[in-house]
């Protein structure tokens, strides 16, 4: 099966904005485009149902019900509870409350295993608990690769350990970690797996239930929706946690994690998403399919896509003596996330000519602070990022690849 590109730019409206045309957008790892059945649901929420939710009369009555549909049908994609589903401000936002909810069920000197290859989203919370007396126990990248080793993980696990924190892929160094290992050995020690999804999401919902994850979290604005963190919580671990929220909420897994409360309208919106996903799957499939199986098939559809365009960048990246290309220059267990630092040229002027050549791309640090340190690469000015999904066209690598030649010299 062949990804149908045509028809699904056809569901982006970006395509078809005139004020970005010709222009290539390779900064998805940061937000992607939203689909437009995202955009018509929040604008239909906005215009009929944005009042208090969940009163009997008919506009507050939809409303609830439109979010309602986003926990149970997010749910199933996902191969989760609807109750396991938590809609919160950020991914960032959402960490910081797990860090409060999970301390009181560990010791002063019980000890957590973060990676130096994450999104500092998923790290400095989590480091922020050594000043309450948890020890933090760094896992570090490879210095030259900026991987992430398995076997140097099993080495960091004591008889205190309670929980292992890493990125199922890295945002910056676009590698796929074997999370399913991983999770199984924390299991094995005793503890729990909490998983930054943030790179890994915009290229294929993960399953959840194959994954054997504790806790899951991405972005939905890096997954075609709107700017939500997404927050999955095993039932299990939920009833251990402390309550983050009123304390008339204990018991009520929707609200227990998210104090700030549901952006009614974002929540609802969520729907777009999905709505897009089974569009996309009766477009390429004739089988009938439940949601889950639907994820399963789209991600392979979109991984195939993905990897094409990916090998054409790598290759040609390869073939230069101008660029070092963090991380691995193969696409096994890799996404499209590639990240380079030029070698004749700096950062600033190549990114300069890349944007006159009518290429989106980013370079700093993005937030990824730990495995640059960790590879001795200066945080300023950082690397130059190029990053794509599977609405990515051909043609638009082509263009980024022309632009490269042109700005590396």
């Amino acid at each position: 099966m062949t990804l149908d590109l045509n028809f699904v730019r056809s569901q982006f409206p970006a395509f078809s904005e005139p004020s970005l045309e010709g222009w290539a957008f390779f900064e998805n790892a940061g937000g992607s485009y939203p689909c437009l059945q995202m955009v018509n649901r929040l604008t239909d929420f906005y215009m009929k149902n944005k009042v208090q939710p969940y009163y009997p009369y008919p506009a507050s009555a939809q409303g609830g019900k439109l979010m309602d549909e986003s926990y149970k049908r997010m749910a199933k994609y996902l191969n989760v509870k609807p109750s396991e589903i938590h809609f919160g401000p950020s991914t960032t936002q959402n960490v910081y409350v797990l860090a409060n909810a999970l301390r009181p069920m560990w010791n002063d000197g019980d000890e957590i295993i973060v990676s130096c290859q994450d999104h500092e989203a998923n790290a400095g919370a989590w480091r922020r608990l050594e000043d309450r007396g948890i020890k933090v126990i760094e896992w570090h990248v490879d210095s030259a690769t900026g991987l992430l080793s398995a076997e140097t993980l099993r080495q960091l696990f004591s008889d205190r350990t309670k929980m292992v924190a890493y990125p199922h892929c890295s945002n910056i160094i676009g590698q796929i970690n074997p999370s399913r290992e991983i999770n199984q050995m924390a299991h094995e020690h005793g503890a729990i797996a909490v998983i930054d999804g943030v790179g890994y999401a915009p290229h294929g919902f993960p399953d959840l239930k194959h994954l054997e994850a504790d806790i899951y979290m991405f972005s939905l604005y890096k997954t075609f929706g709107p700017h939500l963190g997404l927050m999955y919580l095993s039932t299990d671990l939920m009833g251990k946690m402390e309550n983050q929220a009123h304390f008339f909420k204990q018991g009520i897994t929707r609200n227990m994690f998210t104090p700030a409360g549901p952006d009614h309208a974002q929540v609802a919106s969520v729907n777009g998403i999905l709505d897009y996903f089974d569009a996309l799957y009766d477009h390429h499939f004739d089988e009938d399919a439940n949601s889950a199986q639907k994820n399963n098939a789209l991600r392979r559809l979109f991984r195939d896509h993905e990897t094409v365009l990916l090998e054409k960048l790598l290759d040609f990246l390869r073939s230069r003596n101008d660029v070092q290309i963090l991380g691995s220059d193969q696409t096994i267990d890799r996404l499209p996330i590639v990240s380079i630092i030029p070698k004749s040229k700096t950062i600033q002027e190549v990114y300069d000519a890349l944007t006159d050549q009518h290429l989106m791309l980013g370079f700093g640090h993005f937030y990824a602070v730990r495995p640059l340190m960790d590879m001795d690469i200066h945080l300023d000015p950082g690397v130059l990022r190029m990053s794509f999904v599977h609405y990515t066209s051909p043609a638009e690598v082509d263009q980024l690849i022309e632009g490269l030649k042109l700005a590396l010299g």
